[in-house]
């Protein structure tokens, strides 16, 4: 896959200058890279914004999009320099006006979201890259719930995804300890989907999301929809969610065109509607 940047000709986005995210569209599989390496990435004002932009952008011209991190940081957080000190920062204004919409549009996008964690994912960086539909990282990164260390609580959706992928015993110590959970730890714990090589872990994320932006989009998005909806559902109503969506996957062409392949003995050729 191209170097991430500008997004080419033919694929561009909605105009808009990025300075602390890149952007690249190509092949149905857009790629937004956190861009300020000299800071581990942290989340400032600016690369906020342009998160907020880009994702929807990105998804209209996609079929999967991809998060990362250039240089050696997934994300280390919220940038604390956005503020002169600690009673400069409005928290709950901080978490509603910018953190809330930004996750909205991972967990509601139209296509799956992959975060690439190629390094540390600490604070709101990690819990940016759990809210993803699917995560992959590098066998050297690492997950951190670092908020105690400066007297806050997990939030960015924190609270909300460790107990539901790793229970709430390993999430209270992660939360409270505040300690580095490796990837291949991570992994096992069931906290990310999987940890990979360092030396094979671009070619591999790469690999993965051209997988998915060649599957069947559509029932992707109806997948995501229930496995999100199955943590408030009780069972009679996940029931008859599960029947709604599948009745409307198999008035697709995606459906028809999978069992004519399965048939044929050929590869499928989904369209993603």
């Amino acid at each position: 896959m191209a170097r991430p940047g500008a997004a080419p000709a033919g694929k561009g986005l909605r105009r808009m200058e990025y300075e602390a995210i890149t952007v690249e569209v190509a092949d149905g599989v857009g790629v937004i890279t956190l861009n300020r390496p000299d800071v581990m990435n942290a989340l400032n004002a600016q690369m906020r914004a342009e998160l907020r932009h880009a994702l929807p952008e990105v998804a209209a011209k996609s079929r999967v999009v991809v998060l990362t991190g250039a240089g050696r940081a997934f994300c280390s957080g919220q940038d604390l320099g956005d503020a002169r000190g600690a009673a400069d920062l409005n928290l709950e204004q901080l978490l509603r006006d910018d953190y809330e919409p930004m996750l909205a549009q991972i967990t509601d996008c139209a296509v799956p979201v992959i975060a690439a964690v190629n390094g540390i994912a600490a604070g709101a960086g990690a819990n940016l890259a759990l809210i993803c539909d699917v995560v992959i990282a590098a066998e050297s990164a690492a997950f951190m719930q670092a908020f105690s260390r400066i007297g806050l609580m997990p939030d960015a959706g924190g609270t909300w995804a460790l107990p539901r992928q790793v229970g709430l015993a390993r999430a209270m110590g992660a939360a409270l300890f505040a300690e580095k959970i490796e990837a291949r730890r991570a992994a096992e714990w069931g906290m990310i989907w999987e940890a990979v090589p360092d030396d094979i872990f671009a070619t591999h994320w790469q690999e993965r999301a051209r997988s998915l932006a060649t599957g069947p989009t559509f029932a992707f998005r109806q997948i995501r929809k229930a496995m999100r909806a199955a943590h408030s559902n009780p069972l009679a109503d996940q029931l008859t969610l599960e029947a709604s969506l599948q009745g409307e996957l198999g008035r697709s062409r995606d459906f028809n065109e999978g069992v004519l392949a399965f048939l044929d003995k050929r590869t499928a050729e989904f369209e993603g509607r």
